[in-house]
């Protein structure tokens, strides 16, 4: 993939994990502020989250540098996936370590792109 605007910092990754408990809205409120204070983002809006039926709950938190996405699912089994995107600089492995503690991750695969 061509950088169309290399002037322009950006940092992607996502975190994928198998758990043992499906995940809530609470949980991913909680995580959601957590992550923004390891990795030092400011946030400009708190989590909000959406439950679909069909796949389990979701969530978004603004930070002025971008933000993150959070998706579980309940079945076939617990899962969740994070993307987080920001224009400011981060340590990948805090964002990874963290998140494998928090919801005590079976199994967790990341990417950074």
């Amino acid at each position: 993939m061509k950088d169309l605007s290399p002037t322009i910092y950006r940092q992607r990754l996502i975190i994928e994990g198998t758990i043992g408990e499906v995940i809530l809205d609470k949980d991913i409120e909680a995580y959601l502020s957590q992550l923004s204070d390891v990795l030092e983002m400011k946030t400009l809006l708190d989590p909000v989250t959406h439950f679909s039926e069909n796949f389990g709950w979701a969530g978004w938190i603004h930070w002025e540098s971008s933000g993150a996405h959070f998706y579980t699912w309940d079945e076939p089994y617990p899962f969740f996936s994070v993307d987080i995107y920001t224009c400011k600089k981060f340590d990948n492995q805090k964002a990874v370590d963290f998140t494998h503690k928090f919801f005590g991750a079976e199994k967790i695969e990341y990417r950074s792109i």
